[in-house]
């Protein structure tokens, strides 16, 4: 790309550039805009006068990058980019968020208003010819709960929280929030429960109101988030726990059973071990026959036992001809 003699366009050019990646030295800026160091210092007073915040750094690596506040700055796509976006607008609009449709529509409409008219016609023909099969509806969370989760999981700030466990009680909790996990249709919150000392996994559609303590927390030796979500659903639940290895790869097996269903762990290159849950030893062992591959059942010693019992069945059923 040649240099960029026009102010207006350079400014733009120079917005990209900030948007691209966190630091930019001014030698830097200056060759990718084919301008001098100077040039670049007084195009980012410019655009501090029009409102859009750019730290400056000195030292041996510090740099110009494009800080927070003011005027919210003018996104350059590229055409896979633009595309992106728009389809991630219409999968945001599910309803899971409440409060967000309105902001969606608007959103996708001023978007398709500028797109070129290509990138238009690609958009509406993915969404043409798309549609989602929802298993159940979504559990609506409020827009402005979700957000404050967020800030005070980044700032690891303690808080109080009222919460309706699954029997219906109300209790109030003081946690130290860690991640926001979505599994399907459904956020969880995954913190630390002061009292217990442990961590929990908490429904975001069960929260009630949010307050800070203003106190902030160190997490040490945090579990695996969308683990922690995966076992809570996957096993916990369940009156039937087991454990079983398959002779495939974790990728293989993620296949067979969901990420929903079970909790995986590589058990060397070729085989996996999973956890999860049924209802009843007689029900699991008609899923896991119906797998397609040779499973063992590490435990509990009754599924195993009740798993021979139906191969034994199958064979004498069947016998040689």
């Amino acid at each position: 790309m040649g240099p960029v003699a026009d102010t207006p366009a350079r400014l733009l050019r120079l917005l990209s550039l900030l948007q691209a990646r966190p630091t930019w030295t001014a030698p830097e800026l200056a060759e990718r805009l084919e301008v001098t160091p100077r040039t670049v210092r007084r195009d980012v007073t410019r655009l501090r006068d029009l409102g859009y915040p750019v730290d400056a750094e000195a030292g041996p690596h510090g740099g110009y990058q494009l800080g927070r506040g003011g005027r919210l700055p003018p996104l350059l796509l590229d055409d896979d980019e633009a595309v992106a976006v728009a389809l991630g607008l219409r999968a945001a609009a599910d309803g899971s968020v409440s409060g967000l449709d309105d902001a969606t529509v608007s959103a996708l409409a001023k978007l398709e208003q500028v797109l070129p008219a290509p990138l238009v016609e690609r958009v509406r023909s993915i969404q043409a010819v798309t549609t989602e099969l929802h298993g159940r509806p979504p559990d609506q969370v409020d827009a402005g709960l979700l957000v404050e989760l967020a800030r005070v999981c980044r700032q690891s700030e303690r808080i109080r929280l009222g919460y309706v466990d699954r029997e219906g009680r109300e209790t109030e909790r003081r946690v130290d929030p860690y991640r926001l996990v979505r599994m399907g249709p459904r956020w969880y919150l995954v913190a630390r429960d002061v009292e217990r000392d442990a961590w929990r996994t908490l429904r975001v559609d069960r929260i009630g109101e949010v307050r800070t303590t203003r106190q902030p927390v160190e997490i040490v030796d945090p579990p695996d988030p969308v683990e922690l979500v995966q076992r809570g659903n996957a096993v916990a639940p369940y009156e039937i726990q087991a454990t079983i290895r398959m002779p495939v790869t974790l990728a293989h097996a993620q296949s067979l059973i969901t990420r929903t269903t079970g909790v995986h762990r590589p058990d060397g290159p070729d085989a996996t071990i999973v956890e999860l849950g049924g209802g009843t030893i007689a029900g699991m062992v008609r899923w896991l026959a119906g797998l397609g591959v040779p499973v063992e059942v590490l435990d509990p010693p009754e599924l195993r036992t009740a798993l021979r019992a139906h191969a034994d069945v199958l064979l004498a059923t069947n016998p040689e001809p």
